[in-house]
């Protein structure tokens, strides 16, 4: 069986300067690495890391969503959390900030499904799932990722998954890490400085559901209409628009209507 070879110290390395006290961990198996880091927040461990798993056996994903993966094999699937301290003036938005920085360092073509998806051409590359603990007077905040790098089974999923190597053929979990992690910690720590809004007119830019016809779980139905300074979803329903917090609500693109019969 191949070892993996993680870039753990280049990675500290560019990381460490803006965020002391960083460190990188690679485990070979755990439930889950959003759980892990939660767990040690929650028992007065809040230095930054950033924690790898070559396999999760309960991933999660939002809404308490499963979110299997696997490092190694034909569903291979890259999966990380990020924790660190965290004092935004105003967490809404988070989630957007993460997934643009996603994007930005994998592929122009990829797009962001609101509030916490990356797709292409129509179908799930990866998704995020941001989660906080207390941590004395301030917040420690666990940004999880997972990435499908190799083609998967969409047997049981929602949504058909996508796969970086249709796009990158050549790249591999290790070197997609390697790619993302600098860039998402200074994403996430200016985000905590200057909030969502400046980065509005980029996440519009790969917005799947701008202009689309959506249908919300607490019933909310409309036309998607970007996102505000804030990050909150905007839909039209005909009778006013319609503010969406990514707390309250799933959106899925609706149902074509039927076509006429002739």
């Amino acid at each position: 069986m191949n070892v993996t070879r993680w870039p753990a110290e280049a990675i500290w390395e560019a990381v460490f300067a803006v965020l002391p006290g960083f460190s990188v961990e690679v485990l070979p198996e755990i439930d889950s690495t959003n759980s892990e880091l939660m767990r040690r927040a929650r028992a007065g461990q809040c230095e930054p890391v950033l924690l790898v798993a070559e396999r999760q056996t309960a991933g999660r994903g939002r809404l308490g969503r499963d979110w299997q993966s696997d490092t190694q094999g034909d569903g291979g699937t890259l999966t990380f959390s990020l924790g660190l301290p965290l004092q935004p003036a105003d967490w809404s938005g988070l989630s957007l900030a993460v997934g643009l920085s996603v994007v930005q360092s994998l592929h122009p073509e990829l797009q962001l499904k609101w509030p916490n998806d990356v797709w292409w051409q129509g179908r799930k590359l990866a998704g995020i799932l941001i989660e906080t603990a207390s941590a004395g007077t301030q917040r420690y905040a666990v940004i999880g990722v997972g990435i499908n790098i190799t083609p998967r089974k969409g047997d049981g999923l929602r949504t058909p998954p996508a796969a970086l190597q249709e796009l990158l053929p050549e790249v591999d979990a290790p070197e997609v890490l390697h790619r993302v992690i600098a860039p998402l910690v200074q994403a996430v720590l200016t985000f905590a400085t200057e909030g969502f809004a400046p980065l509005r007119s980029a996440y519009q830019a790969r917005d799947l559901l701008a202009g689309q016809a959506v249908v919300c779980t607490d019933g909310t139905q409309g036309t998607a209409m970007g996102v505000d300074t804030s990050g909150v979803l905007l839909v039209d329903t005909g009778a006013g628009t319609v503010r969406i917090n990514s707390a309250e609500v799933s959106v899925r693109p609706a149902p074509a209507p039927p076509l006429n019969p002739s």
